[in-house]
């Protein structure tokens, strides 16, 4: 297993909507496993193939560590949410936004629906730590930042601070 690369803002991929995966083969078996090594030693709680370089819709989760309730490693194929309810807000990160964190508004409970590593339909219900990545992972496959999320303001503060950043870096 190989430790991938985590793209960073403001890198092309992370704005691009993914691709379906059209096929599970051992290609994309060796993509989840990098993922999934990828996603600990980071260390976060989820990772979706875009953030790799990736486009397809693919996203590994683990909330284990940071929640009670041991939910255990979850790869999804095509996921796409088909409920959600609730509306809570709380602070977020994000890999691709290293130091970054925000409060991020999300829906309390979701249902997702997809298919798991061997192509079998699965369908996940979300509440809490798992709602949120679920929703931010999902985000990833659609383009969707972190940043896109919260107000005008707190965008353009965060871009003035990132081109600093730059300018130190």
């Amino acid at each position: 297993m190989a430790l991938l690369e985590i793209k960073k803002y403001p890198e092309k991929i992370l704005k691009e909507k993914a691709a379906p995966v059209e096929s599970i083969d051992g290609k994309l078996q060796r993509l989840i496993d990098d993922m999934v090594n990828t996603m600990y030693a980071a260390p976060g709680v989820g990772l979706a193939a875009p953030q790799v370089g990736v486009s397809k819709r693919l996203i590994v989760i683990d909330v284990s560590m940071k929640e009670e309730e041991k939910t255990p490693l979850i790869v999804l194929i095509n996921p796409e949410i088909i409920e959600e309810e609730g509306i809570v807000e709380d602070e977020e990160g994000c890999l691709s936004l290293p130091q970054y964190i925000t409060t991020v508004k999300r829906a309390e409970r979701v249902v997702v629906k997809g298919f798991n590593r061997e192509g079998n339909p699965i369908e996940i219900e979300g509440t809490g730590l798992l709602s949120r990545a679920l929703q931010h992972e999902i985000d990833h496959l659609n383009g969707i930042l972190i940043i896109d999320r919260i107000s005008p303001i707190k965008r353009e503060f965060f871009k003035k601070r990132f081109k600093k950043s730059l300018v130190r870096g």
